[in-house]
């Protein structure tokens, strides 16, 4: 036993994730039960399975790493609803296992891995198709081994989670609750960031400003949750009308923005390709928002938005400066359009 405890105080120390920890421990467990296999596996209660998660194979039988198995058929529930830790004889105990006789399993021994609360995350098994004589040895290795990386199992699955929810926490910080859009703070980020690569590669920029006439005059005649709906079809519409690499978000009420990275063109091609390029998508953004809206207590037909789109060159601009042309444009478009009905 000397041996194992100088062997596990040399290992456990400078893991740092569960695979640097259970592979030397799976070379431990092979020289104590002298089976072909050992292997970790964790558990998915929730969807009723169990997966090989690392495996150490010195045999003709392999138990492959990413095999994945009905949890109600294999050994590990079995022997986990006996508490039973070692069969030599296989067939006899459980043979009614299919993924048992798949493997080829004769003996079989294994320990479950628990977290601190009782749960059962995985298990650490040893197996042979050849009948391996039960050594004093095995179980309280089992054990211990069993203890170890539960402890690193629940550490790993804790910071996993934790890097999770720190992400859907960072996107939120970033996202418009109500559409899914980026919320101005990060429309600003990436105008700026479209800004700096339109710099790097030499291109100009396209800034669009999408104000929702007459949203007020729906929200009061079709009650604030159509209004919500409203603004989620048109969110949607202007998503649909745009390429892949534009970003769209929403920066106020009834406002939104538009930038996209333009074309490279000759110097003497670039103002004729900028003023063009603006006009083709002041109007995608106008026609996208043109229709008919179902809402909940009744049908609007839009006549559409005020759309400004401006075609800048990104050297001494900011992402502020550049809204604010897109802004100014959106207004003259908007005095051109009063006279005409909103909805």
């Amino acid at each position: 036993m000397d041996h194992l405890l100088s062997f596990l105080s040399e290992t456990v120390p400078k893991a740092r994730t569960v695979e640097q920890l259970t592979r030397p421990l799976l070379t431990l467990l092979h020289r104590v039960t002298g089976m072909e296999s050992t292997y970790l596996t964790t558990i998915d209660l929730e969807h009723g399975v169990q997966r090989i998660e690392f495996a150490r194979n010195m045999g003709e039988m392999t138990i492959p790493e990413g095999l994945v198995v009905p949890w109600e058929d294999t050994l590990c529930k079995r022997a986990l609803d006996e508490n039973r830790l070692y069969s030599d004889n296989v067939a006899e105990c459980w043979g009614d296992s299919q993924a048992a006789q798949a493997l080829g399993i004769r003996t079989y021994v294994s320990a479950p891995i628990r977290a601190q609360d009782g749960r059962v995350l995985g298990t650490v098994c040893a197996a042979s198709a050849s009948q391996v004589a039960r050594s004093p040895e095995v179980e309280p290795m089992l054990l211990l081994l069993s203890a170890l990386l539960g402890y690193s199992l629940e550490r790993e699955s804790l910071v996993e989670q934790l890097q999770t929810t720190n992400t859907e926490l960072a996107t939120l910080a970033l996202t418009d609750a109500l559409t899914g859009l980026y919320n101005r703070r990060a429309i600003l980020s990436e105008v700026q960031r479209v800004l700096a690569l339109a710099r790097r590669e030499g291109r100009y920029v396209l800034v669009g400003m999408v104000d929702l006439d007459g949203f007020k005059q729906v929200n009061d005649t079709y009650g604030h949750q159509s209004g919500d709906t409203f603004l989620q079809e048109v969110s949607a519409h202007l998503k649909d009308c745009l390429r892949a690499s534009d970003v769209l978000g929403r920066t106020g009420g009834d406002e939104f923005v538009v930038v996209a990275l333009g074309v490279q063109v000759e110097q003497a091609e670039l103002p004729t390709a900028m003023r063009h390029a603006a006009e083709h998508l002041q109007q995608r953004l106008t026609t996208a928002t043109i229709g008919r809206y179902a809402l909940g207590n009744g049908d609007l037909r839009y006549a559409g938005a005020s759309v400004g789109v401006v075609a800048l060159l990104p050297d001494g601009l900011d992402a502020d400066e550049a809204i604010k042309l897109a802004d100014r444009e959106m207004y003259r478009v908007k005095q051109q359009r009063k006279a005409a009905p909103v909805v």
